[in-house]
């Protein structure tokens, strides 16, 4: 490879990236640690000192792996890109064919298979190690390895056409093609989010329409109220994976639904439920997936624009170990190595989703109980063995959601 000035500036961006990564660890382990034996004051009657220590051990525990794959997929980064992996890997794919869609296709796919069968140690590790010891793993082997197959099959037919688009696109529109891909892949991300209530998240789960009469009266009533509609309101088996609990709304336009974890209705009463759902319905009210939506399409447009001017730059390629420049590996390139310069404005982002997230809460406690949501977030805390007691910069760069105690000593403002 070619040494440059991209390839330190690159360096230096990598390893202030894993060493802030690492520092922010330490600092959440140091601040589990320090409340370990002492319980929050205002969780202090809702949650016992075991609970509270159990969520700091899992914490802890996740943090060691995450040490871990911090360090790893850092050093596969740098050997994809600086030690000449991804260059032997397009190499291999020129010596095949000399039709340049293909050789794009088969290198962008089977790096995908090779990322996957990588990162396949530290799921096997996170489900069957240490989800398994705190009690949360109810993923079977049988279940673990038909997930891998649909998830693959998945890839094959939804993602092999959509890479060979991008490439045609980036080989036949001009200058401009990055206008024209993103145009593909905001129509794309549109048509899976209206597909995949109905006809992709079923592949995965189970999802019965909700059978607590009492329950679902309470709930068409607050659709009612607020002024949302939806394609049902149904109940998932999450329990088949797992005893962590959660609710979600998926989908766009008319083709949304509400879904509930089985698990967490065995957890909550019906206006904690009630309540959790008012959340999840202010997010609608104040637009937020819309938002969020706009500015994920926006940061695409402007990343393609990038990536435009990139891939005429003989240094970007040569600084990152790719001795003959191509679409296909430019765009490669630039998916690895973003996160590495982007990590840094990550507090920007979650600064916002925490405010999205208060003003749900609000919307919440306007159209239902605030005890009964802060009562349901103390459970979900508990159940889920959440900490109580994160580090500030490391929930920062971290959390999108406010932490345990700033978030219900507001909603306590937002009592009617």
């Amino acid at each position: 490879m070619t040494f440059n000035l991209f390839t330190l500036i690159f360096l230096i961006a990598a390893f202030s990236y894993v060493i802030t990564l690492l520092w922010l660890n330490v600092r959440q382990s140091k601040a589990i640690i320090q409340s370990f034996d002492k319980i929050p004051s205002e969780f202090s009657k809702k949650i016992t000192l075991k609970e509270h220590q159990k969520a700091a051990e899992y914490t802890q525990a996740k943090l060691k792996l995450n040490h871990f794959k911090v360090i790893f997929s850092t050093a596969i980064l740098l050997l994809w890109t600086l030690g000449g992996g991804l260059d032997y890997l397009d190499n291999t794919w020129q010596a095949q064919t000399d039709n340049a869609l293909y050789i794009g296709v088969g290198f962008v796919v089977s790096l995908m298979v090779l990322g996957s069968l990588i990162d396949l140690p530290f799921g096997v590790y996170q489900t069957f190690v240490l989800e398994q010891k705190f009690g949360f793993n109810q993923t079977s082997v049988k279940t673990f390895i038909m997930d891998l197959l649909k998830g693959t099959l998945l890839m094959l037919i939804i993602g092999l056409p959509l890479i060979y688009v991008i490439l045609y696109l980036m080989s036949a529109m001009g200058e401009y093609w990055w206008i024209y891909v993103w145009l593909v892949l905001t129509g794309f991300s549109l048509l899976m989010f209206w597909l995949y209530p109905t006809y992709i998240a079923p592949i995965f789960n189970q999802f019965k329409p909700l059978d607590n009469v009492k329950l679902k009266t309470k709930i068409d009533h607050l659709l009612t109220r607020t002024g949302f509609k939806s394609d049902g309101v149904f109940v998932m088996d999450g329990s088949k994976r797992s005893s962590h609990g959660n609710a979600y709304f998926t989908g766009i336009g008319k083709n949304k639904r509400i879904v509930f974890f089985d698990t967490l209705l065995k957890g909550m009463n019906d206006d904690e439920v009630q309540a959790i759902l008012a959340h999840e319905l202010g997010h609608f009210h104040h637009k937020h997936i819309r938002k969020h939506m706009f500015s994920s399409f926006t940061i695409s447009l402007l990343g393609l624009a990038l990536l435009g001017y990139l891939i005429n730059q003989d240094w970007f390629f040569h600084g990152l170990g790719i001795s003959h420049p191509s679409n296909h590996t430019a765009l490669i390139l630039f998916t690895l190595t973003v996160p590495v310069f982007s990590f840094f404005i990550a507090p920007v982002n979650n600064y916002l989703s925490r405010k999205h997230e208060f003003e749900a809460d609000n919307f919440a406690a306007k159209h239902t109980n605030a005890d009964d949501l802060a009562s349901s977030l103390v459970k979900l805390y508990k159940d889920n063995a959440a900490t109580l007691t994160p580090d500030y910069l490391y929930s920062a760069f971290h959390d999108s959601h406010p932490s345990a105690s700033i978030r219900i000593n507001q909603l306590k403002t937002y009592k009617r």
